[in-house]
């Protein structure tokens, strides 16, 4: 059983990406003292989660429930060791499409998988990390990673407009924080991205590892970065000229990507 279990929901576009990247670059230092389990080892779990924040019907609840129990059951025993579970989708999809709004389904996933931890590791200290972001920066961030990912077209006033409620992620944290039976840490990425180990230092520090093991790991590049803005634009502009042809809005904006070595 692992003595400290500790869950990384994201949120999205809060350094979640460079977080797991330097777990991920470290995981050999860190294999004696943490477990880890990021997102590409939980994607039957992440596609539940991500439709139970669409649809908020209690069969894909009780999916993404199942599903991480899977993940709990296919675990090795790891006795003494802390447990990373970090992925954003665990708290469900990135608000901003469509009638997508906000992240109120985190709550209640993240309720839900904490009292599934508490009944299977009854001894383990159990506790919720989230990565936050100033309210500005976050909603820009939104916004072009969906104008890179999706068929957005509106420009970023309107979206701005319509989704603003969902980058008061320090609402949320507090919603989060009143619901889950378990201690919930959190830190902005304007307070950590310059620190040490950037946005993984919270995290790590969280999980109280011997000084000589943080002395050993090192800070990977960022990742997933903002794209140049006239790149952006550019992909903007392939979401309105095919709003409606999907298959060449995909081919013009590969293209665009590729042209630009990012694809």
């Amino acid at each position: 059983m692992p003595r400290r279990i500790i869950l990384h929901p994201g949120f999205h576009k809060t350094g979640t990406s460079s977080l797991q990247a330097t777990l991920r670059a470290n995981r050999s230092v860190l294999r004696p003292h943490v477990a880890l389990r990021l997102r590409w080892q939980m994607k039957d779990l992440l596609h539940a989660t991500r439709g139970y924040s669409t649809w908020r019907d209690p069969l894909t609840l009780l999916k993404a429930e199942h599903r991480f129990d899977a993940l709990l059951d296919a675990l090795p025993r790891m006795p003494r060791r802390t447990l990373i579970l970090s992925a954003e989708e665990l708290a469900g999809h990135l608000p901003g499409r469509g009638d997508l709004a906000d992240y109120s389904a985190a709550p209640e996933l993240l309720d839900s998988f904490t009292r599934s931890l508490r009944q299977r590791f009854p001894r383990a200290e159990i506790m919720v990390y989230l990565s936050t972001r100033d309210p500005v920066e976050w909603i820009a961030s939104a916004y072009w990673e969906h104008v890179k990912a999706s068929s957005m077209t509106l420009d970023l006033a309107e979206f701005t407009a319509r989704y603003a409620p969902a980058a008061d992620l320090d609402t949320v944290v507090e919603t989060i924080t009143r619901r889950l039976p378990c201690p919930v840490h959190h830190a902005r990425l304007e307070a950590c991205r310059d620190l040490p180990l950037g946005p993984a230092t919270p995290l790590l520090d969280l999980c109280e590892l011997p000084p000589e093991v943080m002395a050993e790991l090192t800070l990977p590049p960022p990742e997933n970065r903002r794209l140049p803005a006239e790149l952006l634009q550019a992909l903007l502009d392939a979401n309105r000229q095919h709003a409606d042809d999907p298959q060449a809005r995909r081919r013009a904006k590969t293209a665009l990507l590729t042209q630009a070595g990012t694809a």
